[in-house]
């Protein structure tokens, strides 16, 4: 059994069962005091867009309110009073799961940490409360645009620091069939980061912290959701075509990851160790990432206890 995941970055075409029902809906419900669940559509232009955006999730959420499921949403005004930022920052700060909705990842950023000045002379509240909810081990999503944010690094601008709920990871989001090169020449700019491609519909879920040895650790599940099924979607849904999460290395070696599969990865405070370990779905062999052979551990939680 796998720890409940903290970060989950993921790439859809709709509303698709699996991820929006088990990762998400769910997660909220379990609270026995607090069933809510954040959309932010905040990386989405206008006014009009915004609102669409939510619309998007929002017929979705519906279904589950007869479960006690609270789907909250908040819109970008320019005239937003002081009170609207508090409130938008109460709704982050508290609400069992949070989602970063899609757009321009650079547009929410500047007004996630827009408003955190505007707030308290602070642009990095909204990113300080994110990791707040982290260590109080809440979920908080990202879908397409809101994925690249919770991530380590934007894909077309490599210095541009995001958020970093997946530490030293990045994503190329709705990856298809043909765009290997792409996430290879991620993998050749981005040497610190691990890079996946998320076809439609599929994401990764994470849990990151700190060892009492002083090394970092991650473990990472892969999410493959194969259940939307409207004819169609049918082209835009590459999951159901087959596709699976693919990940090159720096020197061009690909992996593909099914779901199920999980990654554990440590590292040292100084970086000179790194090590990585695939553990695929049902069990069997755990595989060395640099040597791609099978090793002696057991699970994720032999691999922690001997670091």
């Amino acid at each position: 059994m796998i720890m409940k995941p903290t970060a989950l970055i993921y790439s859809s075409h709709n509303r698709c069962e699996y991820i929006h029902r088990h990762w998400l809906v769910e997660r909220a419900l379990e609270s026995h005091h607090n069933k809510t669940i954040f959309y932010i559509p905040l990386s989405m232009g206008r006014y009009d867009q915004q609102h669409f955006s939510w619309g998007t999730f929002r017929w979705y959420f519906d279904r589950f309110r007869q479960w006690g499921l609270e789907a909250r949403t908040f819109f970008w005004d320019e005239n937003m009073s002081d009170q609207d930022v508090e409130n938008f920052f109460q709704m982050t700060r508290d609400s069992e799961v949070v989602i970063l909705g899609g757009g321009s990842s650079y547009l929410g950023f500047e007004r996630y940490n827009g408003m955190g000045a505007r707030y308290n002379g602070d642009h990095d509240l909204f990113n300080k409360l994110l990791h707040d909810r982290q260590a109080n081990g809440m979920l908080t999503a990202g879908f397409s645009a809101g994925a690249i944010q919770l991530g380590d690094v934007c894909e077309h601008d490599e210095y541009h620091k995001c958020y970093g709920l997946i530490y030293n990871v990045t994503t190329r989001l709705h990856h298809e069939w043909g765009g290997e090169e792409g996430l290879r020449d991620m993998a050749r700019r981005f040497t610190h980061c691990l890079c996946f491609g998320l076809p439609n519909d599929s994401g990764i879920a994470s849990n990151q912290g700190v060892l009492r040895s002083g090394c970092r650790w991650q473990v990472l599940q892969f999410i493959i959701d194969s259940s939307w099924d409207l004819e169609q979607d049918g082209f835009h849904i590459k999951t159901r075509q087959g596709m699976k999460i693919e990940h090159f290395y720096e020197d061009g070696r690909k992996w593909v990851f099914n779901g199920g599969d999980v990654l554990v990865r440590v590292t040292s405070p100084d970086y000179q160790f790194q090590g990585i370990w695939i553990i695929p779905a049902g069990g069997g062999d755990i595989y060395d990432y640099w040597t791609q052979q099978p090793t002696g551990y057991r699970d994720y939680k032999h691999i922690l206890a001997s670091h």
